[in-house]
């Protein structure tokens, strides 16, 4: 018996002692994403290569859950757990179920390629909407939580292994990406681009990270010894592997001029700390050997790593040792999944405005649903996607919903101006004619993953490289809405996009308007019970909704002054963290200590009313505001978040621990510290600012309480 297959031994001691046995051309072929079977010693081929973002992506029919930017919409760190709990079900039963078949390819893994936990600083970055929106305390409270679900918590066995990617400073633009050099400050960096990583790997436990495409301050994200080495591994005492981005160690010499050649690009990547590469250039690294540019031995601790990731999830051992080994193939896309996914899906629904029209009454005879999102299966789904057995559109859940209404449906225009046609004045006038004729009409707007995505889409030239140029709505949606308002029949907006979307029109003609994102495979079944009533709004903006483009820095401008609800100092038209209910809810009673030592918690308390009509679910939020340093000091941050369900007239009473870490900041040394002095506390259900209160008709619950010391408290990063 070799000493890898020794149950007796620790999965460290059982990988070293597996290279061992290799050769060196061996050991260099289980580092490419594809790594081929060693017949000689009984190691079967892996791919190392799956998704499975909102669910699992790519390998046949599966769950298709609300895309990343919708579920963290919900606020709610127990969904995306119980969410990714189930994604990993799935992976785990279709992993097995293909090697049943011998099936050893693409997308059949246990490693998954995801979160995406980068932060979403700007609305044109194509792939914002993988993510958990532009705030680093909810990115990596979800990011955590998702990992946790997907990882499992059995003492022994990793049920699949999550990757927290693109790591780090990476959010567009996308056709610059394996060129691009993000340069940020010491504060930036460790105020904004790292807390989401760090809190994936201190809490969250992840064992695999994704450099990203781009260099971080001329150093390539694959091949960075800074953050690789010193930050990842030795700051934060990470302890899995690194994979590169695919065919991200090439871009080190043909568009970042790092190194000259292949071999050189490798030897650099793996001697810094990326131990998996998804692409080939690692097949180069026996000739960086020969040519004395990287030691077996460094070779060998990459290799090794990656063995001992493989054994951790249970490819080594007896099935019958591994309890997600019998996991049965019939979960994957089951009914009770599926039943989630619509839950998940209405805790994404968020409620931008509400005149008093929603709900609506299912007594309605003649209802207008028109636009180009209405009856479009694939925006529900997004990207990095599996197959879904039932989908159910807008205009079919609201068929299902009013069985005996009378449903009148018109596309009313394309979703894009690359899409108009010579019909395009035809299918305006048909929306008209349908609104005209009734009693509300739902304009079901907004973009889709084509538009906003990780690459160009060649029906889609106009949005170059997967990112747009402009938020507004594009084609002639304004202009559809426009005309539908001239009707007179009152005007609903039902926006689906993952990202922010300029709304300002439909804002100011519409009734209401409702954010859907991309909400999954029943989705069309989540919107319509909010429209009608089944359930109670209750998500918040993870992203700030800005009026125009014009209120942005450059989107090449790395630097946060003036991004997110952080640091912006102009009105939005919705604020990061703004969303209504069809109920009222009021917090009161908020109280806390008057003064605490640097290092020390405040402890927290208050109560949350629902005075309204309506059973429903709140998110209470807490904001911080730290005494001023530097040249640039946040706004109020968010610091806690809760999602509580209240019936009609009930209180409860809340208590929280706000930590050292949360009162922390950055100052412009490039130091974590608390820092002495006055700071503000806010309890609400949003933001504490102007136009938060304008939107609510309420101000944030607020106490000031002074940090003392006779100097800054210190935290690791």
């Amino acid at each position: 018996m070799h000493i890898f297959n020794d149950l007796t031994l620790d999965f460290k001691t059982r990988s070293t002692g597996l290279v061992n046995l290799l050769t060196i051309d061996e050991k260099i072929s289980q580092m490419v994403h594809f790594s081929p079977a060693i017949p000689r010693l009984g190691i079967p081929a892996y791919t190392w290569w799956n998704e499975a973002l909102h669910g699992v992506a790519r390998a046949g029919t599966a769950t298709v859950f609300p895309q990343s930017i919708g579920m963290a919409a919900s606020f709610d760190e127990n969904l995306v757990y119980d969410c990714a709990c189930i994604i990993s079900d799935e992976v785990r039963a279709k992993h097995h179920e293909y090697l049943r078949q011998n099936d050893t390819g693409i997308y059949k893994g246990l490693t998954i390629w995801s979160p995406n936990v980068n932060i979403f600083r700007d609305p044109r970055w194509g792939r914002g909407h993988e993510t958990y929106g532009e705030d680093p305390y909810l990115t990596g409270k979800l990011g955590s939580a998702f990992i946790k679900g997907m990882q499992g918590n059995d003492k022994k066995y990793l049920k699949t292994i999550a990757t927290a990617k693109h790591y780090a400073v990476h959010s567009g633009p996308e056709d610059l990406r394996h060129t691009f050099n993000a340069e940020v400050s010491d504060r930036d960096l460790y105020e904004t681009y790292l807390p989401a990583f760090r809190d994936c790997i201190k809490d969250g436990k992840v064992y695999s990270v994704m450099g990203a495409y781009n260099r971080t301050n001329s150093e390539a994200c694959c091949a960075s010894s800074t953050l690789l080495q010193k930050i990842l591994r030795d700051e934060w005492g990470f302890e899995g592997y690194v994979v590169s981005d695919c065919h991200a160690i090439c871009d080190l010499h043909l568009y970042h001029h790092l190194t000259e050649n292949s071999r050189e690009s490798a030897a650099m990547a793996v001697k810094n700390g990326c131990e998996l590469n998804c692409g080939s250039t690692y097949a180069r690294l026996k000739a960086a050997f020969d040519e004395g540019l990287i030691s077996e031995e460094k070779i060998s601790a990459a290799a090794a790593s990656l063995f001992e990731a493989r054994m951790r999830l249970g490819m080594f051992d007896p099935p019958e040792n591994v309890p997600y080994a019998s996991i049965p193939f019939s979960v994957n896309d089951s009914r009770e999944h599926h039943q989630k996914s619509y839950e998940s899906a209405c805790k994404t629904m968020t409620l931008l405005k509400n005149t008093g029209i929603l709900p609506l009454s299912k007594d309605i005879k003649t209802i207008a649903v028109v636009g180009p999102n209405a009856d479009d299966r694939e925006v529900l789904m997004a990207n990095y996607k599996g197959i879904a057995s039932e989908t159910i559109t807008i205009l079919e859940g609201i068929r299902e919903a009013l069985p005996e209404a009378a449903i009148l449906y018109s596309m009313g225009c394309h979703i894009s101006k690359i899409e108009l046609r010579d019909d395009e004045t035809s299918l305006i006038s048909e929306a008209v004619s349908c609104a005209a004729a009734a009693d509300v009409v739902i304009a079901v707007t907004g973009i889709n993953s084509r538009i906003e995505g990780e690459e160009p889409d060649p029906r889609y030239p106009e949005f170059g490289g997967g990112d747009r140029d402009d938020i507004a709505l594009p084609g002639l949606q304004n202009i559809l809405i426009d005309k539908l308002f001239e009707t007179g029949t009152p005007l609903i907006t039902v926006n689906l996009s993952g990202s922010a979307v300029g709304l300002c029109n439909a804002d100011s003609k519409s009734e209401a308007v409702l954010q859907a994102w991309y909400p999954g495979s029943l989705g069309g079944r989540a919107v319509a019970g909010a429209l009608f009533g089944d359930y109670s709004p209750s998500g918040k903006l993870p992203v700030t909704f800005y009026e125009t483009i014009e209120q942005l820095p450059p989107f090449e401008d790395y630097e946060m002054r003036n991004r997110t609800y952080r640091f912006f100092n102009d009105i939005p038209l919705y604020p990061f963290g703004f969303g209504l209910t069809y109920s009222d809810f009021h917090i009161s009673s908020v109280s806390g200590q008057a003064q605490i030592k640097a290092g020390e918690d405040i402890n927290i308390s208050a109560s949350l009313t629902n005075k309204g009509n309506f059973d429903s679910r709140e998110i209470i939020q807490i904001y911080i505001k730290k005494p001023e340093i530097g040249h640039k000091n946040p706004n109020p941050e968010l610091k806690f978040f809760k999602p509580i369900f209240l019936n009609a007239g009930a209180r409860k009473n809340l208590f929280f621990a706000i930590s050292p870490r949360m009162l922390s900041l950055i100052n412009d040394d490039g130091e974590r510290i608390v820092k002495p002095g006055k700071y503000i506390l806010y309890v609400g259900t949003g933001q504490p600012d102007e136009r938060t209160a304008e939107l609510t008709g309420k101000k944030s619950e607020f106490i000031e309480f002074e940090v003392t010391g006779d100097s800054p408290f210190h935290l690791e990063y």
